[in-house]
């Protein structure tokens, strides 16, 4: 199994005041092709630092993250970007649709930074939110979907070029019970048919969708157990 994510001692380290606060503390982890793990733990336990760096939003103040076997936690901003454009899908508890912009339009945003694929690109957005039970929404505007709707369509952007890793970050923070069960369903899915899926949830019952669970606390990883 290829290594997706590779991390070794990483630290992170926030000034609050006079006082430093450690983030993460040493923290080592690997994410193999076709894992599904889930990040728990308390607020400030580290787990939103982590998902940032991983995601290559952030940097760690020392040790090593290696993303698909490239070291990235040195690499220069406009490399970076690229990487995190090509190889990072990312869904959010917000959702961070434009407003302005109809689904189909939301899903495709991202090929506006993807050189080389803007036109496969053209016919991948429509035919992902048919997969996803949209095929009647493409051209509504986010305040004219459901918050699952919604959701749906970030996953289809996050989905849009074929990202080895997807990041979800809290995905079901804003839904009902019932619609948080139909969104997991689909993260199932997913994961079956081979993506590999790192998921920050405070929710046992979704991190049980989950192969392997993480819990972090104090910006250590306390136990990663198989689910």
């Amino acid at each position: 199994m290829q290594k997706v994510i590779s991390t070794s001692s990483l630290c992170r380290t926030f000034q609050v005041g006079d006082t430093p606060v450690h983030a993460l503390d040493h923290v080592d982890l690997e994410v193999s092709t076709g894992d599904f793990v889930a990040v728990m733990g308390p607020s400030g336990s580290g787990k939103s630092t982590l998902m940032n760096i991983l995601g290559c939003l952030d940097r760690p103040d020392s040790g090593e993250y290696r993303l698909l076997d490239r070291l990235v936690s040195n690499m220069p901003d406009d490399e970076l970007s690229g990487l995190r454009n090509r190889y990072i899908g990312f869904v959010f508890q917000s959702y961070h649709l434009l407003p302005r912009m109809t689904a189909l339009e939301n899903v495709s945003l991202p090929l506006r930074y993807a050189k080389g694929w803007v036109e496969e690109g053209s016919s991948r957005a429509p035919e992902l939110l048919k997969s996803l039970g949209l095929s009647n929404r493409m051209y509504h505007r986010p305040n004219q979907l459901s918050g699952g709707q919604r959701q749906r369509v970030a996953i289809a952007r996050a989905l849009i070029a074929n990202p080895p890793l997807l990041l979800a970050d809290e995905p079901t923070g804003n839904l009902d019970s019932k619609t948080s069960e139909e969104m997991m369903a689909l993260f199932d899915k997913l994961n079956s048919i081979g993506q590999t899926i790192l998921m920050v949830t405070h929710e046992e019952d979704i991190a049980a969708h989950a192969r392997r669970i993480i819990h972090m606390r104090d910006g250590k990883v306390v136990r990663d157990e198989k689910n």
